[in-house]
């Protein structure tokens, strides 16, 4: 048993599906053993009343030579009756002598029994030995008696002292005898269905068997489906701060080992989650200090009673106020383009490389050139894809010489569209290719300038749509371009002519 959240226990989940399994089992189990063994039952008794149909049809056949004796209310015998030879005697003249020529044909096999009925006295019974005798019990005599009384042939069920039988009790009547007799069989009923009973019991004891096979099995099995959960569980509870580290382990290709991977992968997007909120934190720290020890600074230095003084603070903190929350809308910007997915839309891609260049057109000191402007229906963050682009024309307008001529255009290389911006700049340092793109990363070129989050945004907004940024540089100039793939998944469109 589990202990739930309450302090109260309750069964585990193991248990309970197991449980349920055995339960819908053993309904089933005795659904089909009670089915067959009613079944069975009945097609049983409808055997042992065709039997004794069958021995009323023999003594019909015996008494039928004798004209006036016969069995009243004949039934309808079975397809399969026997029928005794028919006899010639003509002696029979009264009740008693067609019940002797009776008994003297039709002789009781085993687990049957007869008696001759005559007045409602036992008057008659075979020559052999029998395995149990009605003539000895007068309740069932006086039964059998009543239940000819109407004149046709009954079957019915009594209860003797040791047994309980089928019986048939048919009439007979001989014209010259005023005398009243009824022949009765009767058939053990519970050795027959004792057969059928000890059927059943071993059938019991087999469905017993099962399912004890059945939870044994199942225990382990279930155990060994459900382990994944067990270590989740158990990985979930260990996990920290400081252990965020810890996966389970995945093995099988069934649905409990995708659960696994699907939370593995939960896992990880969430020490990803905190590892961005720290790093988050860090830069923060790290770049408004500075800012904030220069205000600080000026603030204590400061003169109240010289306004030229009070002036120049007041300048110089509005203009650290502003770098502060240019650096913050810098930080939320990178970090709402790195958790949120893009917002694809069809995009006619010559359209935007014309607007981009007609924006970029207003920033001065530089000659703006349209290189190529492809042409086709993308999907497309149109948004995210502008500040990016831009973001790549702002840099190149900050370190290329001015007067040189910076270009943008658009193209389809294979299965991706290429955006890019070239300048005539001084080129990145080597090694740098990789720093520029970390947060707060600059190259060393000894006039960097800004927070070090641009190429970082732009570089997040090209992996939002499956894509990345590709780098060109020489101490002639560089290349930047954003490569996004013509196919996404769960785009229905996104191809160029």
């Amino acid at each position: 048993m589990a202990e739930r959240a309450d302090g109260r226990r309750s069964w585990s989940v193991r248990v309970r599906i197991l449980a349920a399994i055995l339960a819908v089992a053993a309904i089933g189990l005795a659904v089909a053993g009670g089915t067959a063994y009613l079944v069975e039952r009945a097609q049983t008794l409808q055997s042992l009343d065709d039997r004794l149909l069958d021995r009323v049809e023999a003594a019909r056949t015996v008494v039928s030579a004798a004209s006036g004796a016969v069995p009243s209310a004949d039934p309808e015998p079975s397809e399969d009756v026997a029928t005794a030879p028919e006899t010639t005697d003509a002696s029979i003249s009264s009740t008693r002598a067609a019940l002797d020529a009776i008994f003297r044909a039709v002789i009781p096999g085993g687990g049957e029994s007869a008696v001759g009925i005559i007045d409602g006295v036992a008057t008659v019974v075979p020559g052999v030995a029998l395995d149990f005798r009605l003539d000895s019990d007068p309740a069932f005599v006086a039964l059998a008696t009543s239940e000819a009384a109407s004149g046709d042939v009954r079957i019915g069920v009594a209860e003797l002292s040791d047994r309980t039988v089928r019986f048939v009790a048919a009439p007979v009547d001989v014209a010259d005898d005023s005398a009243r007799g009824v022949y009765v069989a009767a058939i053990d009923q519970d050795a027959e269905l004792r057969v059928i009973e000890s059927t059943f019991q071993v059938y019991a004891l087999v469905a017993l068997a099962t399912l004890a096979t059945m939870a044994i099995v199942g225990w382990f099995v279930a155990g060994r489906l459900l382990r994944p959960l067990r270590t989740l569980r158990e990985t979930a509870s260990r996990i920290t701060e400081t252990e965020s580290a810890d996966r389970i382990p995945v093995s099988g290709h069934d649905d409990v080992s995708q659960l696994t991977s699907t939370v593995n992968g939960m896992l990880d997007r969430l020490a990803e989650s905190s590892r961005g909120q720290r790093r988050l934190l860090d830069d923060v720290r790290h770049e408004l200090k500075t800012p904030i020890t220069i205000v600080r600074g000026h603030l204590e230095l400061l003169d109240p009673g010289r306004a030229d003084d009070v002036e120049a603070t007041r300048a110089l903190a509005i203009d650290e106020l502003d770098r502060m929350a240019e650096l913050v809308d810098a930080l939320a910007t990178l970090e709402e383009v790195s958790r949120d997915a893009i917002t694809a839309a069809p995009v006619d891609v010559d359209a935007l490389t014309r607007d981009v260049h007609a924006k970029v057109s207003v920033i001065p000191g530089h000659e703006w050139v349209l290189d190529a402007a492809a042409s086709g229906i993308a999907l497309l963050d149109r948004a995210r894809l502008t500040q990016a682009w831009l973001q790549l024309a702002d840099n190149a307008a900050k370190y290329a010489p001015a007067g040189t001529d910076i270009g943008v255009g658009s193209a389809v290389i294979g299965d991706e569209l290429e955006l890019w911006v070239r300048d005539r700049g001084p080129g990145i340092p080597d090694g740098f290719e990789s720093r520029i793109f970390e947060r707060f990363g600059r190259a060393d070129t000894g006039n960097a300038q800004g927070f070090g989050l641009g190429l970082p945004i732009v570089q997040a907004i090209a992996h939002a749509h499956g894509g990345r940024v590709v780098v060109q540089s020489s101490p002639a100039g560089s290349r930047f371009a954003l490569l996004i793939p013509l196919v996404l998944a769960g785009a229905t469109e996104r191809t160029l002519p």
